[in-house]
């Protein structure tokens, strides 16, 4: 099995609060991916670094990361879990932010999990699985 990794995971990483090649080198058996929505989410923190030497050091991440991960994108697959979920969720009350639901539409379609820190949405998605790092 493979995983998408969250930006949770990966901002973590980039502040120095976990070492991300530890986690995949203890993996090394997966295969690791983000999905598009992660790598705008990155690329949105680039451009809101507060000053030039954040931004760079930002850049520098995440440019690395692009070029090592593969990027999955948003399909049609993808589209129809993702339309089943919401109404699914939506039907028991449950709020999921948007970003996270495609993440784990776009998951699910893959054949993947999620890893990620973050304990509020992702343990919400019935059939997604997780590995919380």
């Amino acid at each position: 099995m493979g995983a998408l990794i969250d930006s949770s995971v990966l901002i973590a990483a980039e502040r120095g609060h976990l070492d991300l090649e530890a986690l995949l080198a203890e993996h090394a058996q997966e295969d690791f991916a983000i999905s598009a929505v992660t790598a705008s989410e990155l690329l949105h923190g680039v451009h809101r670094a507060r000053t030039p030497a954040q931004r760079n050091r930002r850049e520098a991440f995440v440019e690395g990361l692009l070029a090592r991960l593969p990027v999955i994108p948003f399909d049609l697959l993808a589209a129809r879990i993702h339309a089943r979920l919401s109404a699914e969720l939506a039907t028991r009350k449950i709020v999921i932010g948007p970003h996270d639901l495609v993440i784990a539409a776009t998951a699910i379609a893959k054949g993947y999990g999620v890893a990620t820190r973050d304990e509020r949405s992702f343990p919400k998605i019935p059939s997604l699985s997780l590995l919380r790092w």
